[in-house]
């Protein structure tokens, strides 16, 4: 079947939604790029680690000293200072109201670590749990609860600072615990890898519920014996990467209703794991050949996140050792990092007309998207109207705005 603008036929109703999900069915999502930047002149790379979401991201730019940022698609980066005492400061997690949460360390190898927060103006260490010297802070949810670990080697416990600073001491029915948080959704649901006190050499992918103290494990892919788990959705999607004890992984995602499933890898490659999912069960990566293969599943798909962005921006996201896809919100936007024109760098990858409400709200009941919405946009791009015109190359209708209906269509409004 051909995709062209001959809707002129078309029936505009129910058929029509039909019609283009048929054309656009099995075709990759489109994504620009945006370099992030490094803070100071001198730095050599930076990294992309988490992104809200509201679209804000966060991770750290590297040189001489190491510092955390924020950074937004329309205010661009942000520095955000370094912790008095620690030099190598990274931003590992960000809520919607932009405040981050991470790691501050006296050297490049994180020694000394302590878990910090930035506010809006603010810089301070987060209370560590009493009798630890050490520790860190890997996500922090809408309510304001972070979450991450003190101590270390053998002793490092998973930890919760919210109003007051504590251990996650609940274990599995088999006695595991977790040794790590390494994100938390808006639900209280918090998951990082444990211990299994039978078998030290198991990996095992918690997940923890604040609200009824409950701690459970994600289990095992077919072949594997254990998990790592690294991040949790608002949805309560569980991604990260299982294996056999201590060996190489391959990626899962977990939900209640489905229990745990193979991510299939990106073609080509053999192993990885999964580190960021959203609400729509869509997870980015990092899968590996010879070389970091970043990539996108959106549920039925997986796509090497190098083939989603147009040629010749002078990224290589696939051809290194350094590409990651590491975060990802219900938006669809991604952040990582790859390699540009050959320095380091982190990278936000937005959808193309990835707008929701915003691009497919086109007719009225506004804020309502409805078969109205659908008669709109296929009487506007028949007419070759600009409110048709949702992705690139401006002023040209094709298969990519139908694209970018559809997309922002099924993303629905708030």
């Amino acid at each position: 079947m051909r995709c062209t603008r001959e809707f002129g036929s078309v029936v505009v109703s129910a058929a029509a939604m039909s019609l283009a999900s048929v054309c656009v069915a099995g075709g990759a999502p489109a994504y620009t790029i945006h370099e992030i930047g490094i803070v100071n002149p001198g730095d050599f790379g930076s990294q992309g680690y988490r992104v809200s979401s509201s679209g804000i991201a966060t991770g750290r730019s590297l040189g001489s000293v190491s510092q955390a940022f924020r950074w937004t698609e329309g205010g661009g980066l942000e520095p955000l200072p370094n912790l008095p005492g620690r030099d190598f400061c990274a931003g590992n997690g960000v809520n919607a109201n932009g405040i981050v949460v991470g790691t501050g360390a006296q050297t490049s190898f994180g020694s000394g670590a302590l878990p910090v927060l930035w506010t809006t103006n603010t810089v301070q260490q987060l209370p560590l749990p009493s009798g630890f010297g050490v520790g860190r802070a890997n996500d922090i949810n809408d309510n304001g609860i972070a979450v991450g670990s003190a101590g270390g080697g053998i002793s490092e416990s998973a930890v919760i600072y919210g109003e007051t600073t504590e251990i996650i001491s609940a274990t599995t029915a088999g006695g595991s615990s977790m040794t790590t948080a390494f994100s938390i959704n808006n639900a209280g649901r918090v998951v990082g890898p444990g211990t299994d006190p039978a078998n030290a050499a198991r990996n095992v992918g918690m997940v923890y519920d604040i609200s009824t103290g409950i701690a459970f494990e994600v289990g095992a892919i077919a072949g594997a014996n254990g998990a790592l788990a690294f991040d949790v959705s608002e949805a309560g999607h569980v991604v990260g990467s299982s294996m056999m004890n201590q060996g190489s992984g391959r990626p899962f995602i977990w939900s209640d209703a489905d229990g745990i499933q193979e991510v299939p890898l990106p073609e080509g490659t053999s192993q990885g794991g999964a580190r960021g999912v959203n609400s729509d069960g869509w997870v980015v990566g990092t899968a590996s050949n010879a070389f970091a293969v970043p990539y996108l599943y959106d549920g039925s798909q997986t796509y090497r996140v190098a083939d989603l962005i147009p040629d010749g921006t002078g990224w290589d996201l696939d051809m290194n050792t350094s590409s990651s896809a590491l975060s990802i919100n219900d938006d669809g936007v991604i952040v990582g990092t790859g390699v540009l024109n050959g320095e380091v760098r982190a990278y936000a990858m937005i959808p193309v007309g990835g707008g929701g409400c915003n691009d497919a709200d086109l007719a009225e009941p506004f804020g309502v998207l409805d078969l109205a919405d659908v008669q709109g946009f296929v009487s506007a791009f028949v007419g070759n109207d600009p409110a048709a015109d949702l992705a690139p190359p401006v002023g040209v209708l094709d298969l990519a705005d139908l694209q970018a209906f559809v997309t922002a269509f099924l993303a629905g409004c708030p």
